[in-house]
């Protein structure tokens, strides 16, 4: 039904005083406000965080569980609020010459749960596997996982918590018994409290504050926007370094140290055993191996809601949280409109119902909009191929990494301030030991060739100098570009808050911040009735919510 005129006049003077609101209550600015004159702020020279990886001695990092116990357990969201996956491991791994791969069929993969901790009366019963990293070179050591577990709960009711334990009764072989809460039921005026957004975290001391003070922030769901453990930054032999170029340039493949999987798992089970976590790959989950394969361990150690959002794969899925539908794409994987990826997300955004989920979020890695001479327009095939499609479906939020500092956009589209247009923010600054991004593409001798612009993984040379703006015939601005509002190089994380179908706070918190500080903080408001999205087309259902 279309909304009447009345109905939208109403909305609109709703929005308006919201907004005047927000403004002389906390003087927080909105978008409507914007477009914003570009705000760099000075590298903070006293302050440049502890980047150094936890040694494998850290007690956060050991097993201490027996035998078959679960451990490293996490949570995901399914497609819907009335379905979860549990997932988590259970034996050793083993690395060396002489592995031999545990069998998953030794355990079963059990989760009993229900809405009172003493009274678990569901059961559900999932699949289990085994993955192994193997490289054909003299004196590399190989490595195959513990039993890795994936148990999909169904029929949960919506912003409930419930009481779960895991593992395998007949051992016996249980967890402890742990809790979580369901997101709401999808609807305009329906959403998670928070949302933890964070990217490139690694396993560093400066890692472990981010993910401390986006605790104390409380949120009800984590957005991990790719490079998760940084194994991929040491040699088989748990040797590692801040720049694996720079100090294994002559290993015959680009090794990684997979335990560091499992330290991670270890580290982060506190935290995501209770709050669903939902991830997306980043290029340090490649992880070449043996044969050509690539992301085995990204792939297999997390469980994706790919087959209930209409998904052929673990590098793209979509999910709903309340009335945000969250769109995850693979910047490692094709992309262009004849590859799957994209009729996949052709095919979602044509069945997003925006009276449901009035909110439109995309995630993937690398950004199309980061000043940073670190990966300028390196993602620039992708945002070729795909940027017409988001824009025209009214994507309100773009959230990136793989760059290691913050930034946030005016509405941008096509390199050109627009109203109708998403915010990008890259928040690649977890706290990963490869250190933060500094250098600004449009400072004096700080644009890239063209020529190296293009990811080593996916190819193609998409970034041509511009054709028109202040910046035409160049292939960086020469100042900080209109499109960037704001960028700060600095660890930290996110928090996204949907206050109803036209606002939404978003705040960005700096690690060496006070815990109730806030770097960078926006509403975010979207203008429906002046932004049309392209019309419903297909009566094709992908996601329900029965």
């Amino acid at each position: 039904m279309e909304m009447g005129c009345d109905q939208a006049i109403s909305l609109a003077a709703l929005a308006a005083a919201f907004c005047l609101l927000c403004i002389e209550g906390g003087g927080i600015p909105t978008t409507l406000d914007g477009p914003f004159n570009p705000i760099t702020v000075p590298l903070d020279t006293s302050f440049r965080g502890n980047a150094e990886d936890l040694p494998h001695t850290d007690p956060r990092l050991q097993r201490n569980v027996q035998g078959f116990q679960p451990e490293q357990i996490s949570i995901t969201l399914s497609a819907t609020y009335d379905s979860v996956w549990i997932s988590w491991v259970t034996g050793e791994f083993q690395i060396g010459d002489n592995i031999k791969p545990l069998d998953p069929n030794k355990v079963s993969s059990q989760v009993f749960y229900g809405k009172k901790k003493h009274h678990l009366t569901h059961i559900s019963n999932g699949h289990s596997l085994v993955y192994n990293q193997l490289y054909p070179f003299e004196g590399l050591q190989n490595y195959t996982s513990g039993i890795i577990h994936h148990v999909r709960l169904k029929g949960l009711r919506p912003d409930t918590v419930y009481y779960y334990q895991c593992g395998d009764a007949s051992i016996p072989a249980l967890s402890d018994i742990v809790q979580f809460k369901t997101m709401p039921r999808s609807g305009p005026r329906s959403y998670p409290s928070r949302i933890g957004v964070v990217g490139d975290l690694g396993l560093t001391y400066n890692m472990t504050s981010t993910i401390s003070q986006m605790m104390r922030n409380d949120p009800d769901v984590i957005v991990l926007v790719g490079d998760v453990c940084y194994a991929n930054m040491y040699l088989t032999n748990g040797t590692g370094s801040d720049c694996y170029s720079c100090s294994f340039s002559q290993t015959p493949i680009h090794e990684t140290y997979q335990p560091r999987w499992d330290y991670w798992g270890r580290f982060m089970q506190p935290v995501i055993s209770k709050i669903p976590i939902m991830v997306v790959e980043g290029n340090h989950e490649i992880e070449k191996q043996a044969e050509n394969q690539t992301f085995v361990a990204y792939s297999s150690r997390f469980a994706f809601p790919s087959k209930e959002s209409g998904s052929s794969s673990t590098f793209y899925y979509s999910f709903n949280a309340g009335g945000i539908h969250f769109i995850m794409l693979g910047a490692y994987i094709g992309y262009g409109k004849s590859e799957g990826q994209y009729r996949w997300l052709e095919r979602d955004l044509k069945n997003v119902d925006r009276k449901v989920t009035p909110w439109l979020v995309a995630t993937w890695h690398a950004p199309w909009y980061s000043t940073y001479k670190a990966h300028y327009r390196e993602a620039e095939c992708m945002r070729v191929a795909m940027e017409d499609l988001l824009y025209n479906y009214g994507v309100d939020i773009v959230f990136n990494g793989h760059v290691h500092a913050y930034e946030r956009s005016n509405r941008v589209y096509n390199y050109t301030l627009d109203p109708c247009g998403p915010v990008h923010i890259t928040v690649g600054d977890g706290g990963n030991r490869e250190k933060m991004a500094i250098p600004h593409a449009d400072e004096p001798g700080q644009c890239p060739q063209p020529s190296t612009t293009p990811d080593n993984y996916m190819g193609g040379f998409c970034a041509f100098n511009f054709t028109s703006g202040p910046a035409a015939g160049r292939f960086c601005w020469d100042r900080q570009p209109d499109y960037s509002a704001y960028r700060e190089t600095s660890f930290g994380h996110g928090i996204l808050e949907m206050k109803n179908e036209t606002f939404a706070l978003w705040t960005w918190h700096r690690n060496q911040d006070l815990y109730n500080l806030p770097g960078d903080q926006i509403y975010i408001v979207r203008q429906p009735d002046k932004c049309p999205i392209q019309t419903k087309v297909s009566s094709k259902v992908i996601i329900s919510e029965e």
